[in-house]
């Protein structure tokens, strides 16, 4: 089973609160959505491997750390998705850019894959899955799944708000998958909005309805 981390850096829930209020603007939203992604930048990439490297000081040669291993990806699922690589970029610059592109089917309510488009050596990746909002699950579940099909076997999900069920339901269809939340909330309404939430992020980032 994979396992949920939920950020309780007090600069993470502090952002969070103007994030969720209705009179916060577009401007104002992309801000914050960017900042809160940079500070969760830090906690996804935790426990990425170190290895030791000698360089030279103003004063000596000396043993540091430098990050080994795999290389990193992020890839957001639009559109909102897309707010939140700014703020991964200004502490990951070496990072590739996937994205990927699905709606939802108003007959079946299934995802569809419209656009994806990722680094040719996707499989030699860590990647980091973005998503401002975990409802349904639905979405983020199939974002990955075309990830993996592309070959990736190193993934892991970001978002800002997630519901329980959504994260029931990426743990159920993606066992390998890490999730990372800025914040759980505390159901879906009938509407499969998150509540309390903060609405539809890729309207509030956009500026559109």
């Amino acid at each position: 089973m994979s396992k949920v981390y939920e950020m309780n850096h007090p600069l993470i829930k502090h952002k969070l609160t103007f994030i969720r209020k209705k009179d916060t603007g577009a401007k104002e939203f992309r801000e914050l959505v960017k900042e809160v992604s940079m500070l969760m930048a830090y906690e996804v990439t935790r426990n990425l491997s170190l290895e030791n490297i000698e360089i030279e000081t103003p004063i000596t040669k000396t043993k540091s750390e430098v990050i080994s291993g795999k290389k990193l990806g992020i890839v957001p699922i639009l559109r909102a998705g897309l707010g939140m690589v700014e703020g991964m970029l200004n502490l990951l610059p070496a990072a590739k850019v996937g994205h990927v592109g699905l709606y939802r089917d108003p007959e079946t309510l299934k995802p569809v894959e419209y656009y994806c488009k990722l680094p040719k050596d996707v499989e030699e990746r860590e990647l980091i899955v973005l998503d401002p909002m975990l409802a349904t699950g639905g979405s983020g579940a199939a974002g990955i799944q075309f990830v993996k099909d592309r070959g990736a076997t190193n993934i892991k999900f970001m978002c800002l708000i997630a519901s329980p069920e959504g994260i029931e339901f990426i743990q159920k269809e993606h066992p390998d998958v890490d999730i990372y939340v800025g914040a759980i909330d505390e159901k879906l309404n009938d509407h499969a909005y998150i509540v309390p939430g903060l609405g539809d992020a890729g309207d509030r980032l956009f500026g559109t309805k």
